[in-house]
């Protein structure tokens, strides 16, 4: 008996990351690698390293979805409090 997450509706994962990721990943890094041996460019090694560590995904949220929430809450959104008399 084959069983699969969420009756088939989840999305393929490795490891942390979704497939599509680390397709991502894997061409950003083989590029970055040949900017690096022949131009001695590091920058595209470092864009690759931030983009695998925003893509990792936990519980269905990838760290990206969290630091967007974060900014969402704590600085563009206003926050509003309602005080009322306990009396």
């Amino acid at each position: 008996m084959y069983i699969y997450p969420d009756n088939l509706n989840a999305k393929a994962t490795l490891w942390l990351w979704q497939l599509r990721d680390l397709a991502v990943i894997g061409i950003g890094l083989l590029i970055a690698v040949l900017a690096l041996t022949q131009l001695g460019l590091f920058l595209p090694m470092v864009l690759v390293a931030a983009y695998a560590f925003l893509s990792i995904h936990l519980d269905g949220l990838s760290v990206l979805d969290f630091l967007s929430f974060v900014v969402s809450f704590y600085i563009t959104e206003q926050q509003i409090f309602e005080w009322e008399d306990p009396t």
